[in-house]
């Protein structure tokens, strides 16, 4: 991708989860300024038994020599109600429903297509997963270029902003799940 940063986006092995890890802290930490959350964020302590050890998760990382500087996570489980709207989490219940957390990059490593390509990695693991029928996201519209970076890979489904600045500024998506060549299934 870069010849001055050689990056590799791939599963996730047990060697990549402290780097990932410290991806997702510092995201909560600096990105978004809350810092962890237990009861959001109790993925990112147990990332292996999260993602690595259970069938239909996956984590992606984005990683340059040792380091890992991105990551996507893929969960079977739709979103909570609350915080968000009821309706949504009626439409994206189920484990046919593919959620999409964690899609960091550190600041440094933005702008090289890394996000794009670990989204994509996600889509392709999702549309080669049996059982998942939709692809679910959501966004918080203050952090810089989320809601564009969005917006070019997904279509909206609801834009829950509640006008206060300081408190949820979110905006729902789903990505269509693709039907991989070679495949006799249609969705």
């Amino acid at each position: 991708m870069n010849e001055h940063h050689p990056y590799e986006v791939r599963l996730a092995t047990h060697a990549d989860l402290p780097g990932a890890r410290s991806v997702m802290l510092d995201t909560f930490y600096h990105e978004f300024g809350h810092g962890y959350r237990p009861q959001w964020h109790t993925d990112v302590v147990d990332l292996a038994g999260t993602y690595l050890d259970t069938p239909r998760h996956a984590l992606f990382v984005a990683v340059t020599g040792d380091d890992v500087v991105g990551t996507t996570a893929v969960r079977a489980q739709g979103p909570a109600s609350p915080p968000h709207p009821e309706w949504i989490a009626r439409r994206y219940s189920g484990d046919a429903t593919a959620q999409l957390f964690r899609v960091y990059v550190r600041s440094a490593h933005r702008r090289r297509g890394l996000a794009r390509a670990l989204v994509d990695a996600a889509v392709r693991f999702v549309a080669e997963t049996p059982g998942y029928e939709r692809i679910y996201l959501h966004t918080d519209t203050r952090v810089p270029g989320a809601e564009a970076f969005w917006r070019s890979v997904a279509v909206e489904v609801c834009d829950a902003r509640d006008g206060d600045p300081d408190h949820h500024q979110t905006v729902h998506f789903e990505i269509p799940v693709p039907v991989l060549a070679g495949s006799v299934e249609s969705r």
